[in-house]
């Protein structure tokens, strides 16, 4: 059952609030709108880039009926926290994967979840996911060292001219997309956006590539320094 049926078959109807990460995907704020209800976006945690369990606790309103938490990029939210805020107020918790994670082939996790522990050891030139059990390293997302965007921007553009395939995993707050447009600020989500990259940890990946991977990351980031 999807999102949109999950929330159904519990009750979630026209008018009630809806708890959902601001930063990722936009599917879950739909699937909420699609029922009538209101989307409200809170912050995610920094090292995990999922929902805050302290940010879902302040968005909690009279009006609010459920929270969806995301596993972002394989990496478990924190459920514990969330579930408790939902058994305080009455509210229903929903864990969702990203869509088009691509599930629990355990070879293919294996095989990722190595290549980013290797990563781990040897990059210095950006700042590594934080490792923790059961993360499936759906993407291996880093923080560009710098100013935000454009220094993470301009990374991304001499890491491709080396050779190296990397994306922007998210491009803007969600309340910032037309459809689903909020006036809010939420500073955790904005320098997510601005400062995450993914690179990549795919399975036919080479020793080779990933050291020069790492070489390239190393000898970039030496050259981005943080505003005081």
């Amino acid at each position: 059952m999807g999102t949109v049926g999950t929330l159904r078959s519990a009750g979630v109807r026209e008018g009630d609030e809806v708890v959902v990460p601001a930063y990722g995907n936009s599917e879950v704020a739909e699937a909420v709108v699609e029922l009538g209800a209101l989307p409200v976006y809170a912050d995610v945690d920094a090292d995990s880039l999922c929902l805050d369990p302290a940010a879902v606790a302040d968005a909690v309103t009279p009006r609010t009926a459920a929270v969806v938490a995301v596993h972002r990029f394989g990496r478990p939210a924190d459920l514990g926290w969330i579930r408790e805020t939902g058994r305080r107020h009455g509210l229903l918790v929903v864990a969702a994967d990203e869509p088009g994670a691509e599930g629990a082939d355990r070879d293919g996790v294996r095989r990722r979840q190595h290549r980013a522990a290797y990563l781990d050891g040897r990059l210095t030139g950006v700042l590594t996911p934080h490792a923790v059990a059961g993360h499936t390293y759906e993407q291996y997302v880093v923080r560009v060292p710098g100013n935000g965007r454009p220094d993470r921007d301009a990374f991304a553009r001499a890491l491709r001219s080396r050779g190296v395939t990397c994306k922007v995993p998210v491009q803007a707050p969600v309340y910032r997309l037309p459809a689903l447009r909020r006036d809010v600020f939420l500073p955790q989500t904005e320098r997510a956006v601005d400062e995450t990259l993914a690179l990549p940890v795919r399975a036919e990946l080479s020793r080779r590539e990933l050291q020069r991977m790492a070489a390239a990351c190393n000898a970039l980031g030496g050259l981005l320094q943080p505003a005081f």
